[in-house]
């Protein structure tokens, strides 16, 4: 199993923005596709973002649109998501998850970070 470590999460202020990134351990980081996803205190852990292995393929949740980005590079073992207009609800767990085809059900995903937190103050 791939080996993956979040960083990036901090403090910020409503309207700000936050990149996290997601380094991955081992030569096969381009063979997986990845996933992030958040988890609030006292919610379930949902969907926010995954890339395919050549970054072709990408999904969103509804509620990152236009405000996310997610991208990454295979030379660099690493993906990332680019946070923008950040909202209070977006304060978080943010975690990133590997598996061979995207996904957006974390049930999916058999390799995981330990995540960052993401706090969005009003």
């Amino acid at each position: 199993q791939v080996q993956l470590v979040e960083s990036g999460g901090g403090l910020v202020q409503a309207g700000g923005s936050l990149r996290l990134s997601c380094a991955a351990s081992g030569r096969t980081f381009s063979s997986y596709a990845m996933g992030w996803f958040r988890q609030a205190r006292g919610k379930e852990r949902e969907f926010v973002a995954a890339i395919s292995q050549s970054g072709v393929t990408i999904r969103y949740a509804d509620f990152v649109k236009g405000r996310f980005t997610v991208s990454r590079v295979n030379a660099k073992n690493t993906v990332y998501l680019q946070m923008n207009s950040l909202k209070p609800e977006d304060t978080a767990v943010y975690y990133c998850a590997a598996r061979f085809g995207v996904s957006r059900d974390p049930a999916d995903f058999g390799s995981w970070g330990q995540g960052t937190q993401v706090t969005v103050s009003s």
